[in-house]
């Protein structure tokens, strides 16, 4: 019998070497390269499929028309969760779910199993890493100990779906975690990529032929990233994130694909005593106890997926000590702020080369959108003026290189949600084909950067004034 040759395996990214190396070439990972005896892709299939065929199997083909239906769900009996998953839990779909460690994976995913077990359905919960008896601490806690879910401790594969195989088809099975699974195919230590890749295809096969919806939680690196190989991030049908931070209640969870439903859309809980809750309006949520009066606050109405959220961004601009100033960020791309600053700098005439600029979403939100640009400069010049901002006030817009504020999409969504809140004034780009009267807030059009510095900085003169 021929000696299976060793491979190497990144268990960061899942690249393959032949030979051990100290750094990933694929992911820049240091010390992530472990040697796999008969870690290639292969070993990770059935003997059935790795045995070649002489001859292939004709299939039929079919054109784009059709009749298409929407498939079936089984909501969760969490609005929010059903929110980010498209309307519940599709039969036969594979959903990972990744977040930091404590940040309440187990604690929503077992609410979302009470519930439906509470609904007369079949749910399996596997847990890989903690005990029988620690889920059910925990479920006592949240009050749930009197829910019908059926709980294990097990690791095995092939042992969980033989024993979900009997009875009736789960609604739900949760595997917590993917990365302690292991399987009798892959010759591979538990948590390796190997074993991580051949454990999620069999669990992926198990649902797609019993149609059962399974949801495996994934492990996070330090950058936030899903643990593992990426290939796994293909194979499931939707990838959620959980985010969150220690320091606040609330925690987003936050789709980053899905293939029966949006992406981008987001859940937003707060962390109670007796589990998560949802929150109806994020809105007020994020800008609760904000100082309407402090210069350096601007409230920016963006979109996260389908849902309208208002923010507020933070910034504060002080002349520096130090030879290189300081730009520090926290929940905004670095990369934008430097652009911001340079067109402030190039088409305005701010002087902010000797200033330590420091910018924050307030609350521990994320933004990624580019819509966020007018507000966050309108928090720089309100910082660096010392005249704050008016107070019913709500920015949106994408600031071009030129100086140029550009339309973004969803304007009045942006604009009612702000109205819904009280503000009367939204400071925005012209609009894009798009009633003005849509909403009853008043416009206030910014064509250029140089309209919206000319306007903070006559309120600063004006507040100066009225102090003298």
């Amino acid at each position: 019998m021929a000696k299976r040759r060793a491979t190497y395996l990144c268990q960061e990214c899942g690249a393959v070497y032949n030979r051990w190396m100290g750094k990933c070439e694929a992911c820049g990972a240091w010390n992530s390269i472990v040697e796999e005896v008969g870690g290639d892709a292969s070993a990770s299939l059935p003997a059935a499929l790795r045995s070649p065929r002489s001859k292939g199997r004709v299939f039929a083909l079919e054109g784009l028309e059709g009749e298409s239906k929407e498939p079936p769900r089984t909501p969760s009996g969490i609005a929010e969760l059903d929110r980010v998953t498209g309307g519940g839990f599709v039969r036969g779909s594979v959903i990972l779910i990744g977040g930091d460690p404590g940040i309440g994976k187990s604690t929503l995913l077992m609410q979302a199993s009470a519930a439906l077990a509470n609904d007369g359905r079949r749910v399996a919960y596997i847990s890989g890493e903690e005990a029988v008896g620690q889920v059910r601490l925990r479920a006592e806690r949240m009050g749930l100990a009197g829910s019908p879910v059926e709980l294990a401790a097990q690791t095995n594969v092939e042992d969980i779906i033989a024993t979900l195989s009997e009875g009736a088809v789960p609604a739900l099975v949760v595997i917590d975690s993917i990365q302690t699974m292991w399987t009798d195919t892959v010759e591979s230590a538990p948590g390796t990529v190997t074993q991580v890749r051949a454990s999620a295809q069999h669990l992926i096969r198990y649902a797609k032929t019993s149609g059962a919806a399974v949801i495996l939680v994934g492990h996070v690196t330090k950058d936030g990233q899903i643990a593992g190989p990426r290939v796994v991030e293909h194979m499931v049908d939707a990838v959620a994130s959980f985010e969150g931070d220690s320091a606040h209640h609330f925690r987003i969870l936050r789709a980053v694909k899905n293939r029966f439903g949006p992406t981008d859309e987001i859940g937003v809980f707060e962390m109670t005593g007796k589990g998560l809750a949802e929150v109806a309006n994020p809105s007020a949520l994020f800008l609760e106890g904000r100082d309407t009066a402090a210069p350096g606050t601007a409230v920016f109405a963006g979109m996260e997926g389908t849902r309208p959220l208002l923010v507020e961004i933070q910034a504060l601009v002080a002349p520096t000590a130090l030879g290189t100033p300081r730009r520090a960020v926290v929940g905004w791309d670095p990369a934008r702020l430097s652009m911001v600053v340079a067109v402030l700098e190039a088409h305005a005439g701010l002087k902010l080369g000797m200033h330590d600029i420091y910018l924050n979403v307030a609350g521990g939100m994320r933004v990624t959108e580019p819509a966020c640009d007018l507000a966050a400069a309108a928090a720089l010049v309100s910082s660096l003026s010392g005249a704050a901002l008016p107070a019913d006030s709500a920015y949106f817009g994408e600031l071009g290189l030129s100086g140029a504020v550009r339309p973004v999409s969803q304007a009045p969504t942006r604009m009612k949600e702000a109205a819904k809140l009280g503000f009367s004034t939204a400071v925005i780009p012209a609009l894009r084909g798009e009633a003005d009267g849509a909403t009853p807030l008043r416009s206030n059009v910014i064509g250029h950067i140089t309209e919206l510095v000319a306007q903070i900085a006559a309120r600063g003169r004006h507040r100066n004034a009225a102090s003298g």
